[in-house]
């Protein structure tokens, strides 16, 4: 069954804009070959961090969006860990609402 997540991740500020397109598409394709579908990416650019990370103030913030299946999320956040360009990364599951949860909602409080 197909879920809908959203992965942000956050890459070193002294990337290149080549080498964070490189980034991008190796996460994408990694998605990709894991099954997920309707990749979204949104590079949300350099920004200043909260606080710092692995010696960094900055960051290059790196959005996306997918559906697919739990099993695609693993192996894309095990290549992120070990990655020297990724400082940090969440994925979080997205609640959208069913319509059909909601109408068997609706039937059950008018019965």
């Amino acid at each position: 069954m197909s879920t809908v997540y959203e992965t942000t991740y956050i890459l070193r500020p002294d990337l290149g804009d080549e080498q964070v397109e490189q980034a991008i598409n190796k996460y994408k394709n990694l998605l990709t070959e894991q099954g997920a579908e309707n990749i979204e990416v949104q590079n949300r650019g350099k920004r200043r961090l909260a606080y710092e990370i692995k010696k960094q103030r900055d960051g290059i913030y790196i959005q996306m969006n997918y559906t697919g299946p739990g099993t695609a999320i693993a192996p894309v956040e095990r290549a992120m860990r070990l990655s020297e360009e990724v400082i940090r990364y969440l994925t979080i599951k997205q609640d959208l609402p069913d319509e059909k949860v909601e109408a068997e909602e609706t039937v059950a409080v008018s019965a």
